[in-house]
């Protein structure tokens, strides 16, 4: 039977429209988008789903998703974080490959996939590895992982430190036209830093990085994308600094994209206020402008892609002194509350926004994904943007409650989540 959303505050990040409708789906598959919201009559022969006004979009893709199996199932499995993905009205994680061990085999690769599909509701796509080990010296086999699935390649924040293995690692991936994610980061500026360099690091006494440390790890990966012609993506751009480099790259028509995810774009390094270790992420969060010239880059499209970079940690690598605490934080279910906050601070609007939560994480990596189209895999979120309530990290899915916004007070939530038309969360 074919499914109708009536009602409903579409929300296009294709066509950058946000206007009442209604959605049609059969068969997992969106088979029309109407213009008129359906409020007094359906089509004979169809289930309706009263939408009563409230936002319905794309499912998020949520690209650089840490899971901790194998090796770290205490802090995240692949069932807890299907669960918080749907809950966050995220369809489609791609996950990353800093596991123990890293997934840097096809038979490592073959394991997460399979339990992917055991375990989870969303769509899953793995990255791989670029080099054995994260080690940064003897690339993995691209040709055979990518046949096994993986949607990129990626050694995370283990900077690959040799331009020459760099360089030899793009040009395979060329030749098999793989996306190499990178993260730009000079690693011995940034080697055993906490928060960025500036008054109110020297005030805390807190070990430092320089903005510029991202700039200079930035300049080399363009350079060497530049020489090689490969397909790279920068997973965290988060300094102004940084922004006159990815625009020259974008302008010389390098294959070029970047990332950024949702706590640089909300968050400030003054949030660390006395040493809460629930900020500590990486790279460290910067200062307002920096924040507010993020926020301007994805507003103008320099920035392509926002994620939540969901990190999980146990309560006891974060019960530490903040300079020995464990980096990252949870978000798979704030994802989208966060993102509100742009909105409904005029920043960014809801369009804008799906763009790049959404859309252009699919065009990324392939996907037929991202769009309220005719054709399109009918993976679709249901949410109200000014729904309010305060944060209360117990109640979060996920294993681990690592989430820098516990106790916040925030708006946006997801109603219903839906993966092949199939409802897969209703709150």
């Amino acid at each position: 039977m074919a499914i109708v959303f009536s009602n409903a505050r579409l929300i296009d990040p294709e066509g950058g429209s946000d206007s009442l409708g209604a959605v049609m789906v059969k068969d997992g598959v969106i088979q029309k988008v109407h213009a008129k919201p359906f409020v007094n009559r359906v089509p004979a022969g169809t289930e309706e789903i009263d939408c009563a006004g409230l936002c319905l979009a794309p499912g998020i893709i949520d690209l650089g998703v840490k899971i901790c199996e194998p090796g770290e199932r205490h802090k995240e499995s692949y069932r807890t974080a299907g669960l918080a993905a749907a809950r966050g009205g995220v369809t489609t994680i791609v996950t990353r490959p800093d596991t123990l061990p890293p997934v840097d085999s096809p038979e490592t690769l073959e394991f997460v996939t399979r339990r992917a599909q055991e375990a989870t509701p969303v769509n899953v796509r793995p990255m791989a590895a670029l080099t054995k080990g994260r080690d940064g010296r003897e690339m993995v086999e691209i040709g055979f992982l990518s046949d096994a699935g993986a949607v990129a390649f990626s050694d995370c924040d283990h900077v690959v430190t040799s331009p020459k293995v760099f360089a030899r690692a793009l040009s395979y991936a060329k030749s098999l036209d793989a996306l190499v994610i990178g993260h730009p980061q000079d690693p011995a500026l940034s080697d055993g830093a906490a928060v960025t360099s500036g008054k109110f690091a020297s005030l805390r006494g807190l070990p430092a990085v320089s903005p510029m440390a991202e700039r200079m790890g930035l300049e080399r990966d363009l350079a060497l994308v530049e020489m090689t012609g490969a397909k790279y993506h920068a997973d965290g751009i988060t300094t102004a600094a940084s922004l006159p480099a990815l625009q020259r790259a974008k302008e010389a028509g390098l294959d070029v994209t970047a990332g950024i995810n949702i706590h640089h774009l909300t968050l400030n390094e003054l949030d660390v206020g006395d040493y809460r270790t629930f900020f500590k992420i990486k790279p460290p969060l910067r200062s307002e402008d920096d924040r507010l010239a993020m926020v301007d880059a994805v507003a103008s499209g320099l920035i392509d892609i926002i994620s939540s970079m969901h990190t999980p940690q146990d309560e006891e690598s974060k019960r530490l002194p903040f300079e020995e605490a464990a980096s990252g934080a949870v978000a798979l279910e704030t994802l989208l509350p966060a993102a509100m906050r742009l909105v409904h601070s005029g920043m960014i609007d809801l369009p804008t926004l799906w763009r790049a939560m959404s859309l252009n994480p699919a065009k990324r990596l392939g996907l037929e994904r991202g769009r309220l189209a005719e054709g399109a895999p009918a993976d679709l979120v249901l949410f109200d943007p000014d729904a309010p309530f305060v944060l209360d990290r117990a109640k979060l899915a996920s294993k681990s409650k690592n989430t820098p916004f516990d106790g916040a007070r925030m708006q946006g939530r997801v109603m219903a989540t839906y993966v092949a038309g199939r409802q897969i969360y209703h709150r």
